[in-house]
């Protein structure tokens, strides 16, 4: 039996809407819950320190660059990673815990299930989001493209998926969803833009417009009714940005 202790980590900026249930999610699994914070300016402070959390603050360079820097502050290499707008349902509480009696494999990953203005979503390419969020932390670290992370583990390591979800409460209103576009797609273009890749004519047109197909026919996101729809709509809309914003650097 290989028992282990367990370091949760989470990266914050203004997450009073949603820390709370993340962090209560987290009791009774976690043996230490570390916050890094990007200096909020609501309550997300209070309410984790309220919480009894390890609390810490630096400035915001990057979300690779920030849970890269969130696992130093750990305690214990096993960590569970999560975002302030994402809970255990309780057949992965109780997934973590069996795996925390007896951690065999170097990490293990889980779906993730969104809520969209109130309603799961479950086509149009959102489920399974297959997540590697608990790991060995000295057998790999976070890389991919700011603003979309990823967990790399070493070559050779092993991996295995857990029953259960990691519920994602991602966006309140459209208006949330459109803010976030505008945000991420200017990162994201930036970041391509600095690998030296292209946005041409060409990439604008048809790839929005396969993002629509892809989402709302090829992975049947009509299944999940007008949400459905407005989500194709809106993914087909932000790699449009993505594409366009990247041509404007370009220009530059």
């Amino acid at each position: 039996m290989n028992k282990v202790k367990i370091s949760a980590l989470i990266i914050t900026y203004n997450e009073e809407k949603n820390i709370a249930r993340c962090l209560d999610s987290l009791q009774g699994v976690a043996d230490e819950i570390v916050v890094l914070d990007s200096f909020s300016t609501d309550k997300t402070k209070e309410i984790c320190e309220s919480k009894g959390v390890l609390f810490f603050q630096h400035a915001f360079d990057g979300h690779i660059e920030q849970k890269n820097r969130v696992i130093t502050y750990s305690n214990f290499p096993h960590c569970l990673s999560l975002d302030a707008d994402e809970a255990l349902d309780e057949t992965l509480k109780k997934e973590i815990l069996r795996i925390k009696n007896d951690f065999k494999a170097d990490a293990y990953s889980m779906n993730r299930l969104t809520n969209y203005c109130g309603k799961w979503i479950k086509h149009g390419g959102w489920y399974p989001d297959k997540k590697l969020r608990f790991w060995d932390s000295r057998k790999g670290k976070w890389g991919g493209t700011n603003p979309h992370d990823e967990f790399f583990m070493d070559n050779g390591c092993k991996i295995e998926h857990l029953k259960g979800d990691l519920l994602h409460y991602s966006y309140y209103d459209l208006e949330g969803h459109m803010a976030q576009v505008q945000k991420f797609t200017t990162i994201l273009a930036k970041a391509m833009h600095d690998k030296g890749k292209s946005g041409s004519i060409f990439k604008i047109i048809f790839s929005s417009w396969f993002k629509f197909v892809q989402s709302y026919f090829f992975q049947l996101g009509f299944l999940d009714g007008y949400y459905g729809f407005v989500i194709a709509i809106i993914s087909s809309h932000a790699t449009f940005l993505k594409y366009a914003k990247l041509r404007e650097l370009q220009k530059k």
